[in-house]
């Protein structure tokens, strides 16, 4: 499968941003995908793992970010709220066939980043 992010920018701390990321080749819905996000000088962070009917938030954006998908479109949603500085980095939308959504581990389709900026 192969994963198109979009939608980063930037905003000031309390905003809000959605990116965006679009599947093609294979039926995205099958897939067990995820968002990473990588800050400069630091490792790369797994955000959210989610299949079609679960998603599994790490503590850092519990409450603040959500998933949404449209499989009409092929598209996966993550909405950002209530953001702050450390939020700032290039995120990335991921792909794996199998495996646990609440696991970063096994992910082999990545998708090229979309970088977020968070001032404050």
């Amino acid at each position: 499968v192969q994963l198109q992010a979009s939608g980063g920018g930037s905003v000031q701390a309390g905003g809000s941003l959605r990116l965006s990321c679009a599947a093609s080749g294979r039926t995205f819905s099958n897939y067990v995908m995820a968002w990473f996000r990588q800050a400069p000088g630091k490792e790369r962070e797994f955000v959210v793992g989610f299949t079609r009917s679960a998603a599994y938030y790490t503590d850092p954006v519990k409450g603040r970010f959500s998933i949404s998908r449209d499989n009409t479109k092929n598209t996966v949603y993550l909405q950002m709220n209530s953001l702050k500085p450390e939020d700032t980095a290039v995120y990335y939308c991921v792909a794996k066939s199998s495996g646990s959504y609440y696991s970063s581990l096994g992910f082999n389709s990545w998708g090229q980043g979309t970088q977020v900026t968070v001032s404050s």
